[in-house]
């Protein structure tokens, strides 16, 4: 579906169907609509136009004799082909800014995101989300301890201060000079490297200096490493969530109530949330997931914006933004998004 298959009045009926939407919530029916318009067009006309519209799939009646709702399919089209992104206002961007750099005082980089997350709400009238990879923050130390003969716990702390816990299997036989050993050869290469950075450095040294480890430590290494390599597959990571009470306002039907407990479901099991990770890093900039669009919130009918936040060295490493009804105010909440994302990305940078 392009532009081109709706001439100027349909177009400019359409934007004002929607455009209503997103103001009201409610149906749009013809004799509004053709009051609205800048034109010369009957009720009649109107509708028309409108029953032209709902054949296409841009529109739906909730009703038989009610107004015209946009779809799914009608959003996706508007936000895509139709809506005026708007810009921040130098006091959003300075209050933005006031509230996150507050906390980057804390010096803790949970702070940081619970604060964006925190203020994304406060602005948008929405819930903020933040989500990012445990997987992904830069390690302090790591400890090998033995619980079994053949199970030892790998602790990982962060250096955020954060602790990582996670049982592995020993070799038979290993014996405790392997782990001693598996602990202080780590330890001498993690310092401030993720996970991944740290298993990448490794096949570099461990080709050059191979016999500084026997075969033992080397299996506890893989191990311990590998346990959390795992996770950007296993783990959904860090979920904050703030605002969530606000999406409860405005409820006017009882199948609202229950759409917004599928939410809240949805979260807090943390369902798909690896998904929306993925989805996030498939390109730069503000995505935006209508409904069903996103499996996280397919029963639940909301709409996600969302963009992705990197670390120094400008690699993803999470998503933040702004849940909501579909009927969000996409204009606005799109440019606020963007401008916290790209600070956060300095912050933690």
């Amino acid at each position: 579906m392009s532009l081109s298959d709706l001439d100027k009045r349909s177009r400019d009926i359409f934007r004002s169907i929607v455009e209503s939407y997103l103001d009201t919530g409610e149906p749009v029916g013809s004799r509004n609509v053709s009051r609205a318009l800048n034109m010369s067009l009957s009720p009649a006309s109107v509708r028309n136009v409108m029953s032209d519209l709902e054949h296409m799939g841009l529109l739906h009646s909730p009703h038989t004799s009610a107004g015209r709702l946009p779809t799914e399919i009608g959003l996706r089209f508007f936000i895509d082909a139709l809506l005026e992104v708007g810009d921040l206002s130098q006091s959003e961007r300075q209050q933005i800014d006031a509230q996150v750099r507050a906390a980057q005082m804390a010096q803790s980089p949970e702070q940081v995101l619970t604060e964006a997350s925190q203020m994304l709400s406060g602005l948008s009238a929405g819930a903020g989300v933040v989500l990012t990879h445990k997987s992904d923050m830069r390690l302090k130390h790591i400890e090998f301890v033995r619980i079994e003969p053949l199970k030892a716990l790998a602790i990982l702390v962060g250096e955020d201060g954060s602790v990582e816990n996670r049982v592995i299997d020993l070799p038979a036989g290993l014996p405790q000079s392997a782990l001693v050993q598996a602990t202080n050869y780590l330890n001498a290469h993690l310092q401030g490297r993720t996970i991944g950075e740290v298993r990448k450095e490794l096949e570099k040294i461990q080709k050059a200096d191979q016999a500084e480890l026997d075969q033992l430590s080397q299996k506890v290494i893989d191990a311990g490493l590998g346990v959390w390599s795992q996770t950007g597959s296993n783990d959904p990571g860090t979920l904050i969530v703030r605002g969530q009470s606000n999406l409860l306002t405005d409820l006017e039907a009882i199948e609202d109530l229950e759409r917004i407990r599928l939410l809240f479901d949805d979260l807090e099991n943390k369902k798909d949330l690896v998904h929306l990770l993925g989805l996030a890093e498939q390109g730069d900039g503000v995505r935006i997931f209508i409904g069903s669009e996103n499996n996280l919130f397919s029963l639940s009918g909301s709409s996600l914006v969302v963009s992705p936040y990197r670390n120094r060295e400008q690699q993803i490493v999470g998503v933040l933004g702004v849940i909501g009804p579909t009927r969000l105010n996409y204009a606005r909440i799109i440019p606020m998004v963007d401008y916290t994302a790209k600070l956060v990305s300095r912050i933690l940078g």
